[in-house]
């Protein structure tokens, strides 16, 4: 059995967010986003892998294809495969993400 305790694994970085790996396999990943006030993921997208943002701490501006929206803890969001998707802090504090996504993208 694999556990994590999520404050052992949080990073943070002056320069950009910073990505954690927590869980894998060869079907998907869990991994742990950390942002520091301002930081932000860029707008991309991945053809055949859907992702899951889950908010654990702080709040962020999530866009999905042509919608933004603000989420605090204790929310979720879904980027479809294939649709552009980003986020960005713009909150006074850190934002900490757990982000999943399956089928796990080949490299």
């Amino acid at each position: 059995m694999r556990w994590v305790k999520l404050e052992d694994i949080q990073r943070f970085s002056p320069e950009k967010m910073v990505k954690a790996s927590l869980l894998e396999t060869d079907r998907f990943f869990l991994d742990l986003y950390c942002f520091e006030p301002g930081q932000s993921q860029k707008p991309h997208s991945h053809a055949d892998s859907d992702k899951v943002y889950v908010v654990c701490e702080g709040e962020g501006r999530f866009r999905v294809g042509k919608e933004e929206r603000d989420l605090g803890a204790a929310s979720a969001i879904l980027a479809p495969a294939g649709v552009e998707h980003g986020v960005v802090n713009r909150g006074p504090g850190r934002l900490v993400l757990l982000v999943f996504m399956a089928p796990k993208p080949r490299h």
